[in-house]
């Protein structure tokens, strides 16, 4: 496969984006916001530094958040400027 094609591949773009800041939309609507650690196969998620949001307002912070890849509806990579 042409690195082109595998660029393109949604779990080689999330692995590029480790240590990123992210959004992640889960399927019961709970959201979270923080740096993306790591990232496996399955698509589950390490996360540092993440928040709980509700309506976009910040209800909790936490250290460390593991996100089963199963529970995922979305996974948002912020823009770094």
């Amino acid at each position: 496969m042409s690195q082109s094609n595998s660029a393109k591949r949604p779990l080689t773009t999330l692995q590029k984006s480790t240590k990123k800041k992210v959004t992640v939309r889960l399927k019961n609507e709970v959201e979270y916001k923080g740096k993306m650690d790591n990232v496996d196969s399955y698509m589950n998620l390490i996360m540092t530094d993440a928040e709980e949001l509700h309506d976009g307002k910040t209800i909790a912070n936490y250290g460390r958040v593991i996100v089963r890849g199963n529970n995922v509806l979305f996974i948002k990579l912020e823009n770094e400027l």
